[in-house]
């Protein structure tokens, strides 16, 4: 896919506090490499899917997942290697992923932080990976709730929709903080990441690659996840 017609077209939905051509400087070419560890090439972490995993990935094929939230912008490229393949691109996976918005909230589930989002389907997607291994997602930085450090959900699926791994992505505790520093959110994490009960013991593995950008403009994330496809 191309990237700068990618945001070109999905920025559009996240609002006005996005600036477009900063973001594009932010975003590399598709087959720019993600900074990992050129020695490892082990299966990412299996997590919990969590109490709220999406209930119907296949009727959520999209690259904007923002729907009615607001936030700062985040723009989420995801790399799928096969740890059976040398850690070679996995082209043609399914990647579907899930988190909650600014304020704690995830859709599709009642007895949110702020009430029933039953009927609601924001900030859940899923794409399928390019000749590069990578599927983008055009998004908002999430939010908190009590007991849990800031992340997203992740399940790698093969082309045929056989689930290869659930995963979790964890989030720089220096920008974590910058961000709900802003309007919107609710002030800083109550949970690190080295106390999240989630991460425990493979937070190195867990941790997204990186996390650019600012407050004005947006961040991007880039993380590449192994399975044994």
């Amino acid at each position: 896919m191309n990237r700068k017609n990618f945001l070109k077209n999905g920025l559009l939905g996240v609002g006005s506090i996005v600036a477009i051509p900063t973001l594009m400087t932010a975003c590399k070419s598709d087959d720019d490499s993600m900074t990992t560890d050129p020695n490892a090439c082990a299966v990412s972490p299996a997590e919990t899917a969590g109490p709220f995993p999406i209930l119907t990935p296949a009727d959520l094929v999209r690259q904007n997942i923002v729907g009615n939230r607001s936030g700062v912008p985040l723009m989420i490229t995801i790399k799928v290697e096969n740890t059976n393949n040398n850690c070679a691109p996995l082209v043609g996976a399914i990647v579907d992923i899930w988190h909650c918005d600014a304020k704690g909230n995830y859709s599709e589930y009642s007895g949110q932080q702020d009430g029933d989002f039953t009927g609601q389907h924001f900030l859940r997607g899923r794409q399928t990976t390019d000749a590069n291994g990578n599927a983008s997602f055009i998004s908002i930085y999430p939010g908190w709730y009590p007991g849990r450090a800031p992340h997203l959900h992740l399940e790698i699926r093969s082309s045929s929709g056989q689930s290869l791994l659930i995963t979790q992505t964890a989030f720089p505790e220096a920008i974590s903080n910058t961000v709900y520093a802003t309007a919107g959110y609710n002030g800083n994490f109550d949970t690190s990441n080295t106390s999240d009960g989630i991460f425990s013991g493979d937070l190195n593995q867990s941790m997204a690659n990186s996390v650019t950008g600012n407050t004005t403009d947006g961040y991007v994330l880039r993380e590449t996840i192994k399975v044994a496809g």
